[in-house]
């Protein structure tokens, strides 16, 4: 299966600062999920489990072997298939993903998209190491492929993955079943929708330059540079797009270097001017995550999600694992069972209606924000003022000020989602 939309607007962009760079001890990662605009991202928790030996687990289009045990995680996803745009789990794992063509051809079928790989790993990783390893062995066995999209007209690519964790950060680019890895262990660093990685290869796949060689893209001589070796001779209209995102995304990490905060994260993913806050076309910016990952495993990780399009008028909540989690119905939407198109062959025939009760009242607010300035003001400042509150109440927690009970850090989400919510009602 091949994609029939070659030129299609289509973007994302991730985000990541280790220290120095950031201006506290901790790793903070970001990410702007950009998909079709209409379509509806939901915030879901999904608490750790144990599970059968040899039993099987149904993705977004195949099964997979389980696992015995896999990690309690919180993930963006859009609604209609299992896996994620981005997320973390309890042990201060992040990863968010990418789309990415390459000189290797999209695979034709269905097989794991790169967002079931990505909750995958969340899943079954401890740490962003493992979860390279994780994707990788998944990608050797099951392979990635099928339609990105909620749409009968297929919409195909491969993937690029930003892992993070308390320490470091990996950078995982594919091509196929191929793939390079590149370790971050301070500074700053970004990817958007082209390869990324030069010849600075901390571990790759084994037959990676032997399949560039054989097919004519590398010499065998000299210096291997993945990114030069395997990307598109003829670069698409979208590729070029990402090159320019990715420079602004670089250069607005360079400004802060050394200074990056949550906050800081959260400015780049609402700058408009890059086109890394996305409103162009049939894709826009539908959802997005910033975490704060800090060096002292005593302190907990804290995870910020919108659930609602666009970051520069969205509020930031967050989320932190503890105990007595549970799920927040105003970011879960519908499900469709056996009646869902994605589960009906042929897949994505008809439309159901997926946007959950906070995507409802946040669009009303989007419209009051455009069409009646009073109004529109009083709701952004809402926000802005929910948000602050949020951040504040993080940093109290972070630096010590602060100690809530392990119930109120599980039901903080919970509590800044019904807020939101009411604000708009």
């Amino acid at each position: 299966m091949a994609s029939s939309s070659r030129d299609a607007p289509c973007s994302c962009d991730c985000f990541v600062s280790v220290p120095p760079a950031s201006a506290i001890p901790a790793v903070i990662f970001a990410k702007n999920s950009d998909r079709p605009r209409d379509e509806v991202q939901e915030v879901v928790f999904v608490p750790a489990s144990t599970h059968t030996p040899g039993s099987r687990l149904q993705c977004t289009y195949i099964e997979v072997d389980q696992v015995l045990k896999t990690h309690a995680v919180i993930l963006s996803r859009p609604s209609w298939l299992w896996g994620a745009e981005m997320g973390a789990n309890e042990h201060g794992v992040c990863i968010g993903n990418e789309a990415v063509w390459t000189k290797e051809p999209v695979g034709e079928g269905e097989a794991l998209l790169g967002m079931d790989l990505l909750r995958l790993a969340l899943e079954r990783s401890s740490t962003a190491q493992e979860a390279v390893h994780v994707i990788t062995g998944l990608l050797e066995r099951y392979g990635q492929g099928g339609s990105c999209r909620e749409d009968p007209v297929p919409f195909c690519y491969h993937n690029t993955f930003l892992l993070a964790d308390r320490i470091e950060a990996w950078v995982l680019e594919t091509a196929g079943r191929l793939w390079a890895a590149q370790r971050i262990q301070g500074g700053a660093r970004n990817i958007s929708n082209q390869l990324s990685i030069g010849t600075d290869i901390s571990t790759e796949h084994p037959e990676l330059r032997s399949h560039a060689q054989a097919q004519g893209w590398w010499s065998g001589q000299g210096t291997f540079d993945f990114a030069k070796v395997f990307s598109l001779t003829q670069q698409p209209v979208r590729m070029e797009a990402a090159k320019a995102r990715f420079q602004s995304g670089h250069e607005l990490l360079q400004q802060w270097q050394g200074n990056i905060t949550a906050e800081v994260m959260m400015g780049i993913l609402r700058n408009k001017e890059s086109g890394i806050c996305m409103d162009s076309g049939g894709f826009r910016t539908t959802a997005s995550m910033v975490s704060v990952l800090p060096q002292d495993p005593l302190k907990p990780c804290v995870h910020f999600l919108t659930a609602t399009p666009d970051p520069s008028r969205s509020v930031f909540k967050p989320f932190i694992f503890g105990v007595g989690m549970a799920q927040a119905p105003q970011v879960l939407s519908p499900t469709f069972g056996a009646r869902d198109p994605v589960r009906i062959l042929p897949r994505f025939q008809t439309q159901v209606d997926r946007r959950h009760s906070l995507y409802h009242g946040h669009q009303a607010a989007l419209g009051l924000m455009e069409n009646e300035q009073e109004q529109g003001q009083q709701l952004q400042q809402k926000q802005q003022d929910l948000e602050r509150e949020g951040l504040e109440a993080v940093r109290r927690l972070l630096e010590g000020e602060r100690t809530p009970p392990p119930q109120e850090l599980g039901s903080l989400f919970l509590a800044f989602v019904e807020r939101e919510h009411q604000a708009y009602a």
